[in-house]
C-alpha cells in the first residue's frame, strides 16, 4: 500500500490523492500536504464562527441559545464570555460565564468581540 497520511478530521486511513490534495471519503475533508505540516498539533488554530483566529485571554460573545446540559437553564444569545482558555477537545473554549460557572463551548457558537 501506499504511504498516505490519515485524515486529520476523523483519522480515517482510507485517504486518496487528487490533484495535489489528500481527500478523505468518510467525512469529505481535504487538505494539502504543507498544510498539514504548518496546521499540525501544536500549531492547532481554533477560529470563531466569523472565522477569526481566537486566542488565550479574549474576550467572545454567544451567537446562539445554547441549553446547559443537565440543566433547565439555557445561556442567551449574545452572553458575554471573558478571558476564554483554548483547550483541545471537541469543546474546545474553557471559560466562566457569570451565573453558570465553569463551562466549556464550542468556538463555532461564539464570536470575537
Amino acid at each position: 500500500m501506499s504511504n498516505l497520511p490519515n485524515c486529520p478530521n476523523c483519522n480515517s486511513e482510507y485517504t486518496y490523492e487528487d490533484r495535489g490534495l489528500f481527500v478523505c471519503p468518510e467525512c469529505g475533508h481535504e487538505w494539502s500536504l504543507e498544510l498539514q505540516t504548518e496546521n499540525s498539533e501544536d500549531n492547532k488554530i481554533i477560529k470563531d464562527a466569523n472565522g477569526n483566529i481566537l486566542n488565550d485571554g479574549d474576550s467572545v460573545t454567544v451567537i446562539k441559545d445554547l441549553k446547559v446540559k443537565g440543566s433547565s437553564s439555557v445561556v442567551k444569545i449574545g452572553t458575554k464570555v471573558k478571558n476564554i482558555r483554548l483547550i483541545d477537545g471537541d469543546h474546545d473554549i474553557d471559560c466562566k460565564i457569570d451565573g453558570f460557572g465553569a463551562m466549556k463551548l464550542k468556538s463555532e457558537f461564539v464570536k470575537k468581540i
